[in-house]
């Protein structure tokens, strides 16, 4: 199954470096198709899952699936920050992503394994999860009800500021080339800065998304199929949400609320193995208060918005280099980000 699995991503990502191989400007006919693929694909092999192995360990994939999607959208956010940040031409934008998935990829399965052996070898592991997942919740909550912003100041960026003291930065983009040789001597393209930033942001991201689905099953195989799922089809997805991702104003609000469910799960189950009194929570239960979780903020975020045509967006996004849902929102930062023709700030 782990053979089967991680040949099928490989293939997969092949596939996917193969259509972008030649940069070009994604339609919203392709971004459909490829998004229709990326979830009809995880939805079948959950059904085969379910066949194979009863109706438990499919609701276990399922609801996996579904918080690690739900996360996902999340890193969105912030991809279209730097993207943005980075003026990243279009027909570029999708190889930037891809790479971003392939490090999100490496990162998680990493940090799977770290939790698997964490939770075999120390009881306590289920509460030190629970409590990340709590105390992300809570700063996630305060966050948005303080508002924030989606600017991001590339220069402030750690990732960025750490590349460029050691490597020369061309001026302007070379087509989907990471680094060129001009005057003897390498340099890397602004693409391999932005995709620096994206790795930056993918380490943050695998902290949370990790212990929340190990919340739902202690299968490390379960979680690596829900991760690998889940990040596969965030290139495609990325284009059929650009638009519709600034008006989900509340989905900081969900985000927080599903992350403290499954920290308090997390916490009553090793509470369940020290005093047997002590009830858990039933993953059913667990994929019907995610479902309405998700429900209910979606539709609240389009009934706050409705009209709008340029609404605020929610407060949970934040720059690579600092805690995912830290944000200091200011105006400044939008002065002091430089485009790619300066070639000072290179």
């Amino acid at each position: 199954m782990w053979l089967v699995t991680i040949l099928a991503v490989v293939a997969l990502l092949a596939v996917d470096f193969l259509i972008t191989r030649r940069p070009h400007e994604v339609s919203m006919r392709e971004a459909l198709g490829w998004s229709a693929f990326y979830i009809a694909l995880p939805l079948a092999f959950g059904g085969w899952i379910w066949a194979a192995f009863g109706s438990s360990t499919g609701v276990q994939y399922l609801t996996g699936y579904l918080v690690e999607k739900s996360l996902s959208v999340d890193n969105l956010f912030v991809f279209m920050l730097l993207l943005t940040a980075f003026a990243v031409p279009p027909a570029l934008q999708q190889r930037v992503l891809l790479l971003g998935i392939v490090g999100a990829l490496v990162l998680r399965g990493v940090f799977i394994a770290l939790g698997a052996a964490v939770l075999a070898n120390l009881s306590w592991a289920f509460l030190l999860f629970g409590a990340i997942l709590l105390a992300t919740a809570v700063k996630i909550l305060v966050d948005q009800l303080r508002g924030g912003s989606h600017d991001v100041d590339v220069s402030e960026l750690r990732s960025v500021r750490l590349i460029r003291r050691f490597m020369p930065v061309t001026e302007d983009y070379r087509g989907p080339r990471l680094s060129v040789r001009e005057n003897g001597q390498r340099m890397l393209t602004p693409l391999a800065v932005v995709v620096v930033a994206i790795f930056a942001a993918d380490v943050v991201f695998a902290v949370d998304s990790v212990p929340a689905v190990y919340g739902i099953t202690s299968d490390p195989y379960l979680v690596f199929a829900t991760n690998a799922f889940a990040l596969l089809g965030l290139r495609a997805l990325y284009f059929v949400l650009q638009g519709a991702l600034s008006k989900l104003v509340h989905l900081g609000y969900g985000l927080a609320t599903i992350l403290a469910f499954i920290g308090v799960k997390l916490v009553l189950h090793w509470a369940h193995g020290i005093w047997t009194g002590v009830p858990e929570i039933p993953t059913l239960a667990s994929l019907g208060v995610i479902l309405a979780v998700l429900a209910i903020v979606t539709a609240t975020s389009l009934y706050a918005t409705r009209g709008s045509g340029d609404p605020q967006a929610s407060a949970h996004v934040a720059e690579p280099g600092r805690h995912p849902h830290d944000t200091t929102p200011s105006q400044a930062d939008v002065d002091a980000a430089p485009s790619v023709s300066e070639p000072d700030r290179r």
